[in-house]
């Protein structure tokens, strides 16, 4: 199977609308459209629908950093995935930081993860374990629960369509973290992709697509692109430097180029 190689840009809380329009028109004018390649990017909330008009859609997609799981109702503050239909192909779900600094639980995730799906909206699921249940032997335990529950009320046709990151705490910088071993990680996705060929077989394990996000640059894209169990990356703080993207973009072709 030919799967495209996914490369999401996470912007986290940066750059404003004026901002972001910029920074997307240097993207389009250094990036050259490949088949084999699929670029998304996830701007904050606000600048969604500016950019939606803004951007080479043959190029990119959009996705959203958050949403609400409910599709409408007295939420104050809130915006939910059936807001955000038609306007982004994606949405990130689970990412550390809303689960460390906004206490996402496990029961959040899959009820946000079944929204995504009912609005026609791929959820890109976040998995990852922290520095002490790293150190106390607990990552596959850890993986096990948070991917399980996420995808928990979904068809086995729901569950081909998702995207999973596997993005480790105790390796995002932003955590203080520490730089991860490419070679440590082939044995974590391929327990990710096991855990999937269990519960739904080896044609649906096959066909879905596992990111790494462990605060991966231009630098060590290679490495983990290179991995057997590795369809894609989440690029974070790198995303934000159209330099070091576009090379994050380039070296996914050639690499893609290279193996066909």
């Amino acid at each position: 199977m030919n799967k495209k190689t996914l490369i999401v840009a996470n912007w986290k809380m940066n750059l404003n609308v004026a901002e972001s329009s910029l920074l997307v028109h240097r993207l389009d004018k250094k990036i050259v459209s490949h088949q084999d390649i699929e670029i998304v990017i996830a701007p904050s909330m606000l600048v969604l629908q500016p950019l939606s008009k803004d951007i080479n859609h043959q190029k990119f997609s959009l996705a959203s950093q958050n949403a609400y799981f409910k599709d409408e109702g007295a939420f104050t503050g809130e915006v939910s995935f059936s807001m955000l239909r038609g306007l982004v192909e994606y949405g990130i779900i689970g990412h550390s930081a809303r689960r460390i600094y906004f206490h996402e639980t496990l029961e959040d995730v899959r009820d946000k993860v079944k929204a995504a799906v009912r609005n026609n909206i791929i959820p890109i699921i976040c998995i990852g374990e922290s520095k002490p249940e790293r150190l106390a032997g607990e990552t596959m335990q850890v993986l096990h629960d948070q991917l399980t529950t996420a995808i928990y009320h979904l068809t086995s046709e729901e569950v081909a369509k998702i995207v999973i990151a596997y993005e480790p705490i105790w390796a995002i910088s932003t955590f203080d973290g520490e730089p991860s071993k490419p070679s440590d990680m082939q044995r974590v996705l391929k327990f990710i992709r096991s855990q999937i060929k269990d519960l739904f077989g080896h044609n649906i394990a096959e066909e879905i697509r596992i990111l790494y996000g462990g605060s991966v640059d231009n630098h060590d894209v290679l490495a983990y692109l290179s991995l057997k169990d590795c369809d894609g990356i989440l690029v974070g703080a790198a995303s934000l430097n159209y330099e070091h993207f576009v090379d994050i973009v380039q070296k996914a072709y050639s690499l893609k180029h290279s193996k066909k």
